[in-house]
């Protein structure tokens, strides 16, 4: 089973979900907003993929934050912290593979090798 984690309104996400749609893809969808970041996943998304793929320093959540809070982002402890409190800082969508690998963003190449192989 596939599980998609995002936010359903955010625009990434919705091109994810409708990409494995419209290639027949069952996937699990779950909304970091009402079903929150579950702590656990989050720490081994951010040993897998690292602070600086994981942490989405080019959106909007990210410039709003104080700038304090943003350069105390050292490493996968203090990336978790600010996470868990602005879950829209998470690069979107993470996506947990059938094989047990991690992803974050979406990239329809890889996707397509990922699902091929």
């Amino acid at each position: 089973m596939i599980t998609l984690y995002g936010i359903p309104n955010c625009d990434t996400v919705k091109r994810a979900r409708a990409w494995l749609q419209e290639r027949g893809v069952d996937v699990v969808f779950h909304d970091f907003k009402r079903q929150g970041v579950p702590a656990g996943r989050l720490e081994t998304w951010l040993r897998v993929l690292g602070r600086e793929h994981l942490v989405n320093r080019q959106g909007t959540t990210w410039r709003k934050l104080d700038e304090t809070l943003r350069l105390a982002v050292v490493d996968n402890a203090s990336a978790c912290a600010l996470l868990l409190a602005h879950p829209s800082a998470i690069r979107r969508p993470v996506v947990e593979w059938a094989d047990g690998s991690v992803s974050a963003g979406f990239d329809g190449e890889a996707w397509s090798n990922r699902l091929a192989g």
